[in-house]
């Protein structure tokens, strides 16, 4: 964007203002400053930080910022690709038919009710055509963030996009590292089908219910 650009958007939002028109109050960001050294401490000054991001193109198409939702001290995260277009609606995880398929999933077979865990996004907007690498480079500080100050025992990722973006792996085959315990900055992980996937495929519940077992196995474990 040129000077000449910039200065003519800001004379046209300054008059836009002194006619009575208001707007957020700028946020100094930028995809260079964010990084989670510069992001806060506090969970809910991060939520409102991204609640005010418009750092991608994601920003003009959701109706909500879906930050996260659960337990801030949960030893569970879990991690699902963006909001679907009824949670960006509701600005909830997990509703209709993938919130029961995912309360089966917790609480048939983990120690643990759907609120004792945290769950959260890639990316926190919904996008109209998926979302790809550009998205998740603008959004993935607060996620990194967000993991920082939940510090959870164990990350479970849902499906194949999660995993690849979150650990940087396009190579591995995901029906060889389903279920298998790796890591990503000193955080375990274990990358499982999406709760969507499950409702599509019913047949692969048999494999996913035994990445449940290994994953009440870690949380029992000391």
């Amino acid at each position: 964007m040129t000077k000449a650009v910039k200065n003519r958007i800001l004379y046209q939002l300054n008059f836009l203002k002194s006619i009575g028109y208001d707007y957020h109050e700028v946020v100094k960001i930028s995809n260079k400053e964010l990084n989670s050294s510069s992001l806060p401490n506090d969970i809910k000054e991060l939520e409102s930080l991204a609640e005010n991001c418009y750092l991608c193109e994601l920003s003009k198409s959701r109706r909500n910022v879906l930050f996260g939702e659960g337990n801030i001290n949960a030893s569970l995260m879990l991690i699902a690709d963006e909001p679907t277009a009824s949670e960006d609606e509701l600005k909830s995880f997990f509703v209709g038919k993938t919130g029961e398929q995912l309360v089966k999933m917790i609480e048939n077979v983990l120690p643990l009710k759907k609120e004792d865990v945290y769950i959260t996004n890639l990316v926190k907007c919904r996008s109209l055509n998926g979302i790809n690498a550009s998205h998740f480079s603008s959004c993935s500080s607060y996620l990194y963030k967000q993991i920082e100050l939940v510090n959870p025992k164990l990350i479970v990722t849902f499906g194949e996009k999660v995993y690849q973006y979150l650990l940087n792996d396009t190579s591995s085959s995901f029906n060889q590292i389903r279920g298998q315990l790796t890591s990503f900055r000193n955080y375990s992980v274990i990358p499982t089908h999406s709760v969507s996937f499950l409702l599509r495929n019913p047949s692969s519940k048999k494999d996913t219910f035994q990445d449940m077992l290994k994953i009440k196995s870690i949380l029992e474990s000391n």
